[in-house]
């Protein structure tokens, strides 16, 4: 189960001249680079990623600014898909280096990451706000001086033992939540899709607010 998961959302990028152009949306997703942490909890934003690039065929393949990037187009959209490759809690060194680079309006970033205060197999979308205490956030946070960037929250849950919070985000999914992951970031890449095309109230009113059985229905998503 956990060779199909890595083959289903691969990390490896290559070397490449950085490339400048008129990018609308910066998506970002966060996690740790390496093998050893590929399918954990806290890498949730990498696998949204992997799952939007598929979809959207933008390979994450170029190498800079201390991230894999790749460019492309969602619709009309153009848009940045990035995986910054520092650790969790300097993931901002890389995203102000892109911020600058392609001159991204903070309202126009979408960072997708993971939720311990949300339940498993729930997403929630925000515009703005504080960190709750994530870390990939909280450097972003402070590295941009702005928190009015899109948030994508993808629930991981609790630990049972509320002391074990950092042990828990490192650990690699349960196998029973391993075989659901690919049908939550379908959930989440189409939410990210109605971001960049339709904006986020119209998003919210659609993710944050129908009942799960009800976007089954609609979507095939999946999300309490």
């Amino acid at each position: 189960m956990e060779r199909r998961l890595r083959d289903a959302f691969p990390v490896k990028c290559k070397t490449s001249t950085p490339l400048r152009g008129d990018c609308l949306k910066l998506i970002i997703g966060l996690g740790n680079p390496g093998l050893k942490y590929q399918t954990t909890r806290h890498n949730s934003g990498f696998f949204a990623v992997d799952e939007i690039a598929a979809s959207h065929n933008i390979p994450v393949q170029l190498k800079g600014f201390d991230a894999c990037y790749g460019k492309g187009r969602i619709g009309d959209i153009p848009i940045l898909l990035v995986k910054p490759m520092t650790f969790m809690n300097i993931s901002g060194y890389a995203v102000k280096k892109i911020v600058d680079y392609f001159k991204i309006d903070i309202p126009d970033m979408i960072v997708i990451h993971d939720d311990i205060d949300l339940p498993f197999r729930t997403i929630r979308l925000k515009a703005g706000g504080g960190h709750a205490g994530h870390k990939g956030l909280i450097s972003i946070i402070d590295s941009l001086v702005n928190p009015e960037f899109i948030r994508v929250r993808i629930g991981i849950g609790r630990p049972f033992d509320k002391l074990a919070v950092e042990r828990y985000v490192l650990e690699q999914f349960a196998e029973d939540e391993m075989r659901l992951l690919p049908e939550i970031m379908k959930t989440v890449g189409d939410a990210v899709t109605m971001i960049a095309t339709s904006g986020i109230q119209a998003a919210m009113n659609l993710y944050n607010e129908k009942p799960a059985n009800q976007l089954d229905n609609e979507n095939d998503a999946i999300l309490r």
